[in-house]
Order: C-alpha cells, then sequence, then structure tokens
C-alpha cells in the first residue's frame, strides 16, 4: 500500500522527535511492505523566518494532496514579541480551520513499567485507560471579536467564546462512536452553573445521548474533571469536552503517565487528510541537545496507521514496541529515575526499531506453525 505523507517538522525538538518518528514508520514499510513517501513544509516559527508566515500557502497545498499530516511542534520564546498574527502558534490554528480538524483525539495510557515516573500513586493510576476527546475549531481561540482597545481612555481586552450547535453536535457524536467501541460510557465536560455556551453543550449532549441508548452519560464540570483526573482516573472512559477545557484537561492528564512525552494525539478531519502530533510543545531549552522523548510521536504515527491507513496490525506493532522497550528500562531523560541512566532521543528511536523486528520475526516464527 502506497501512502503519501506530509511532514511540519515545526520548531524546537519537533524536528528531533518527528525525525523518529518518520524511522519507525519506515521501519514499518518494510516489515509490512508498504510505501510511505514523506513531504516536508514549513510551519510555525521556522516557516515565519523564513516565509514570513506561520503558514505558507506551500505547506497548505502540500497538506491538501496528502493522505495524512505528521506534525512535530511550533513556537519559541524567539517570536514571543511577534504581532499576533506572525506567532508560530497561529499557523497551528490555521491549519486545523483550513483542512476542518474538528475533533482532536488524546488517548491517556498509564504503562505498567512507568507507574513510578508519575508523580501520583500507583494505586491511583494503575489500569488507568481512557480517551479526550476535545472539540478543536470552535471556543475562544476563533471567537471574534478578540483583541485590545482603548475605551473612555481605558485599555480593554475580549476575548469571544462562539459555538454553533452543529459544531457541538459533531464532535460529541464522535465521543459517543468512540464509547461505543470501548466501555460504553461518556463524560461531558463543561461549567454549565456559569457559561450559556455550556448550558446549550449540555442540552446538545443530552440530545444526542437518545441517539446512542447503550452508552451512559454523565455530565461534570470542569473544575470538577480537574480535580478527578487526579483523584480518581480510573472511572473515566470517554471524556468529551470544548476547545479550551480539552487543552487544559489533557496536559493535566499527561501528569497520570509521567510525562508529557508520552501522550500522542489525532486530529481528525471529516473531510480530508487528518493531522497527528505529540501533545507536547517544541521545548525549545533541550532543542538540538538529543534528548528529547519521540514517543509521543512515534504512537502519533501509531494513530495515524490505525485512523488514517486502516493498518490496525501495524499500530499494534508500534504500540508493543513501544512497551517492550519501556518495560525492558529504557528511559529518556524526561520519565528516567534514579539509579537508572537516560538514553538519547536517537537511541530509543533504535531501540523501537529494533523491538518492531523482534516482534516481526516472532510473528512470522508462529505463522509458520500455525
Amino acid at each position: 500500500m502506497k501512502k503519501n505523507i506530509a511532514v511540519l517538522r515545526g520548531d524546537g525538538v519537533g524536528k528531533e522527535v518527528v525525525k523518529g518518528a518518520i524511522e519507525v514508520l519506515k521501519a514499518i514499510g518494510e516489515q509490512y511492505d508498504h510505501e510511505f513517501s514523506f513531504q516536508h513544509a514549513l510551519i510555525g516559527g521556522t516557516a515565519i523566518d523564513k516565509e514570513g508566515t506561520p503558514l505558507p500557502a506551500d505547506t497548505l497545498e502540500v497538506c491538501k494532496h496528502s493522505d495524512a499530516v505528521l506534525l512535530g511542534a511550533v513556537g519559541g520564546p524567539k517570536w514571543d514579541q511577534n504581532p499576533p498574527h506572525l506567532r508560530p502558534e497561529k499557523g497551528l490554528l490555521q491549519i486545523r480551520k483550513a483542512l476542518n480538524l474538528y475533533a482532536n483525539v488524546r488517548p491517556v495510557t498509564c504503562f505498567n513499567s512507568l507507574l513510578d515516573a508519575s508523580p501520583l500513586k500507583r494505586e491511583i493510576i494503575e489500569n488507568v485507560n481512557f480517551v479526550i476527546v476535545r472539540e478543536l475549531t470552535g471556543g475562544l481561540y476563533f471567537g471574534k471579536p478578540s483583541g485590545r482597545k482603548i475605551e473612555n481612555g481605558e485599555e480593554t481586552v475580549v476575548d469571544t467564546l462562539s459555538y454553533k450547535r452543529v459544531e457541538m453536535e459533531r464532535i460529541i457524536e464522535k465521543s459517543f462512536e468512540m464509547a461505543r467501541a470501548r466501555k460504553k460510557k461518556v463524560t461531558s465536560v463543561d461549567k454549565a452553573n456559569v457559561l450559556e455556551s455550556s448550558r446549550m453543550w449540555r442540552e446538545v449532549a443530552e440530545e444526542v445521548a437518545k441517539r446512542y441508548p447503550d452508552v451512559a452519560l454523565e455530565h461534570m464540570l470542569v473544575d470538577n474533571a480537574a480535580m478527578q483526573l487526579i483523584r480518581n482516573p480510573r472511572q473515566f472512559d470517554v471524556i468529551v469536552t470544548e476547545n479550551m477545557f480539552g487543552d487544559i484537561l489533557s496536559d493535566e492528564a499527561s501528569m497520570l503517565t509521567g510525562s508529557l512525552g508520552m501522550l500522542p494525539s489525532a486530529s481528525l478531519s471529516s473531510n480530508g487528510p487528518s493531522l497527528y502530533e505529540p501533545i507536547h510543545g517544541s521545548a525549545p531549552d533541550i532543542a538540538n541537545m538529543n534528548i528529547a522523548n519521540p514517543i509521543a510521536t512515534i504512537l502519533s504515527a501509531a494513530m495515524m496507521l490505525r485512523l488514517s491507513f486502516g493498518m490496525e496490525d501495524e499500530a499494534k506493532a508500534v504500540e508493543r514496541a513501544v512497551e517492550q522497550v519501556l518495560a525492558a528500562g529504557y528511559r529518556t531523560a524526561d520519565v528516567v529515575q534514579f539509579p537508572r541512566k537516560s538514553i538519547s532521543t536517537t537511541e530509543m528511536t533504535e531501540r523501537i526499531k529494533e523491538a518492531l523486528v523482534e516482534d516481526g520475526a516472532i510473528s512470522n516464527i508462529m505463522s509458520a506453525y500455525a
């Protein structure tokens, strides 16, 4: 099978972790007889420096003509003083709108071998496995008006939280579809005691739930959800929420796994290529030091194999390889614990590739005796 992948390495450690994911995808291609082609394009701060815009038109064209998009990370202090339209993050918001990436899916899985890397007690995070489904193209990040102005001689600022009912309905439906294939429970997170948008969100969730009688729906206020993620994360199966709440809660959830470097994500489109990226940022303080954790990006590539290409066996092979490497005790600096020594980005990638080869050899042997 031939697949064309648009590669947006972005800024900071994005370049390093994306390289690791590409190497793993190439290994999968060789092992399963697939052909993956990679077309590189600019986004974020690097694009601003070279093209004068955070999302060049050429980049968007490359993405639109691909089967999926692999993204590293964008941003850094170098561009913090730029005007809003020349901030790296603007490119990320623009590509979400342009590709209609309405649903961000972030699985949260606590690996048994990393339970002690989390700041939480083992008995709290053991067997944690849930998904956060975040609306991605509406809310405060996109609402208009947004900006600063002088009003009656005083500086004022406004951000607008705006949603259409159809935007709420499609993301909530996606969460119910995912829950139907899991433990059949949806937790809808809002702030309905204060926000009119959340009251409408809750109404839509109730309407959608009627079409999925086999899936249980519960409502939870966002402040309580933030507390429950730490207090009892095993209670969750699928969490669905609006843009900003999902952004904050999913970063909080990364601490269950021990590091932002462990969580992958998929941004799904309803009518074009989907985008896959780690949830962490560009980490400019450790860029070019070969110490960033590539696992979140590699697991994002596994999500690409599963969700965009329908390659379930290949996705599971990548996930098994990651689990085997962690179980063997290998750690990058973000999750290492004394007295273990950390390994580099490139070495972690190599270990995962080696585990893929070993897994493939074992599978071949088992097939021969089947």
